[in-house]
């Protein structure tokens, strides 16, 4: 494309359900209502992991992690999706639109990660039980708690970095926040080398680490095989089924939206589940966690000044 049809972008309109807006009012109460359970639940789950020492254990460290930047990670779009459902026109300036795509892209990618090493902690808690305490110190599990921060931090840099930075003709989203791929479609010239990257980067933040909780749970499975007491298969499963549960649902939602073949419209359908995608899944990991958990419920219980007992 041409130089002279090349715009220097001083701000966005967001479109979210405009064309639909008895949806959009709907939309906008399912999206606030699922927003304030999110902040409550893991809000209630960074605070019993903080005030229980029974919770003071390499799982709930990285449970608690996992918590705070569902918090982070829903906050960073979720308002602005409320926003756009509640005003007619909803405008963004071009630096509010980019940092929430690198936000958006740093929370999202650090969370692969960070289910990836929660996977390998109950990986060393069922196939090495013995030395658990000494290869879980406190020591590694905070260095891999900032090394998966900072790892994702880096990885995010990949995209930021090719991403193209002039857009042609309109200045109009088709969609509830500024999202990357969407984005995508207002950049001008051949986006070739960007779209290589981008999927590159989609490799490393998404295939490799399932991968990686693929392999590990195929040895742990291999390992509660060799178990034969009811009681270690019931341990196993307890310890595991709440993880295997959360990855299920973000891994799965995630590969669906961002390693299918890059569209050049965005579809009503596709803006709800991109939205539904980062507001159902932080909402569903603490009631995942604390249904399927005991430590999590008896915690609950002292905290409202219950008398649950833990044996």
């Amino acid at each position: 494309m041409n130089n002279d049809t090349e715009m220097i972008m001083t701000e966005f309109i967001l479109l979210g359900l405009s064309d639909h807006p008895v949806a959009q009012a709907i939309f906008f109460w399912i999206i606030l209502i699922f927003y304030l359970i999110n902040l409550l639940g893991n809000g209630l789950m960074v605070l019993l992991i903080i005030t229980d020492s029974h919770l003071h254990t390499p799982m709930y460290f990285f449970l608690s992690n996992l918590s705070f930047l569902d918090i982070c990670y829903t906050s960073s779009s979720l308002p602005q999706a409320l926003l756009t459902c509640s005003t007619e026109r909803t405008t963004i300036s071009f630096m509010g639109c980019m940092a929430q795509i690198y936000i958006c892209l740093y929370l999202g990618t650090t969370e692969c990660l960070l289910l990836a090493v929660m996977a390998y902690d109950r990986f060393v808690a069922i196939c090495s039980p013995l030395h658990y305490t000494v290869i879980m110190s406190w020591r590694v599990c905070i260095q891999m708690a900032l090394g998966t921060w900072g790892t994702g931090f880096i990885l995010t840099l990949i995209p930021v970095v090719a991403l193209p930075k002039q857009f042609c003709g309109s200045n109009v989203i088709n969609h509830f926040t500024c999202e990357a791929q969407t984005l995508g479609h207002l950049v001008c010239g051949d986006t070739h080398f960007s779209d290589i990257i981008s999927f590159m980067n989609g490799v490393l933040t998404l295939i490799v680490p399932f991968t990686f909780i693929l392999v590990t749970y195929l040895r742990i499975g291999l390992a509660v095989w060799r178990i034969r007491s009811d009681q270690g298969w019931s341990k196993a499963l307890s310890t595991c089924s709440s993880h295997l549960a959360v990855v299920g649902i973000f891994y799965g939602s995630a590969m669906s939206i961002y390693l299918r073949p890059k569209s050049k419209y965005t579809t009503d359908k596709d803006k709800m589940v991109s939205v539904f995608y980062g507001a159902v899944t932080p909402m569903l990991n603490p009631l995942i966690y604390s249904l399927r958990n005991k430590d999590v419920k008896q915690a609950l219980q002292k905290l409202f000044g219950g008398k649950g007992s833990r044996y």
